[in-house]
């Protein structure tokens, strides 16, 4: 099993990037079946606090079960411990904080649900089995340029992440419905600052690691959250005429 592990591990994050780019086909004909677009689609939901507390445990539950595992040969170096709880510090905030936060979210399908729940659960398995096990980096890498610009850009993403989503969270006063134009921040470039954060935030990961598995992960992210962004842009160009014609979609004066 430890000698064949490796070869599963490089297979899945293949397959992984594989399924990034179907998505990214298929989400440009059928859209994103959730949120504001989820009354569109049928069948059975799950509210949406516990939707998104259960869909990503297991990216949680993974890394610090293997944290706990008596044989986690690898994180006895530093930079797979740092790498490591750079993945659990973003999960950490998506698992147990991010949910708490919603206000009046509408439920999500359990489709989506299924395919968030599924997806966490193999990429959790896949980073984290990866740098606790198997991953090897000289312990100078922490001080290496391509470690120290891929940890900034993480850090970068994950505030602007998370800095975009409290914009979102605040658009409406209490007792107010319906939808508004995001001001402020990055939202004033963009109309999907919150993905361009999570975009950025993964790249860095992914630079960081220099792993084929940190690599087709930031891919994956890519491909799901650019056309999310997409049909995001779409919808406020149609529902605001107001709306700012020179924000770009997700990537701030280019696209």
């Amino acid at each position: 099993m430890e000698l064949a592990e490796p070869h599963l591990l490089d297979a899945l994050a293949y397959l992984e990037g594989f399924f990034g780019l179907l998505a990214f086909v298929v989400l440009q004909w059928v859209g994103s079946p959730y949120g504001r677009y989820s009354p569109q689609w049928s069948g059975p939901r799950v509210p949406a606090r516990a939707a998104w507390l259960l869909q990503e445990l297991p990216s949680l539950a993974w890394p610090l079960y293997e944290c706990v595992r008596a044989r986690a040969l690898r994180l006895a170096s530093w930079p797979n411990r740092i790498l490591l709880a750079m993945f659990v510090l973003h999960y950490m905030h998506r698992t147990l904080i991010f949910p708490l936060l919603i206000r009046g979210g509408k439920p999500t399908l359990l489709f989506s649900y299924v395919l968030a729940f599924i997806f966490c659960t193999y990429n959790g398995y896949l980073q984290s089995r990866y740098l606790s096990q198997y991953a090897v980096y000289p312990e100078p890498w922490v001080t290496h340029p391509w470690f120290l610009a891929g940890f900034v850009l993480w850090l970068l993403g994950m505030v602007i992440n998370i800095h975009s989503d409290h914009i979102l969270r605040n658009l409406r006063k209490p007792g107010e419905t319906g939808y508004k134009i995001p001001r402020g921040g990055l939202f004033e470039y963009v109309t999907a600052a919150n993905y361009f954060g999570e975009v950025i935030e993964w790249s860095g990961f992914a630079l960081a690691s220099w792993s084929l598995q940190g690599g087709v992960f930031a891919l994956f992210t890519f491909c799901i959250l650019i056309t999310r962004a997409k049909q995001h842009h779409q919808w406020y160009l149609e529902k605001f005429e107001d709306y700012p014609k020179s924000r770009k979609i997700m990537i701030p004066f280019l696209y």
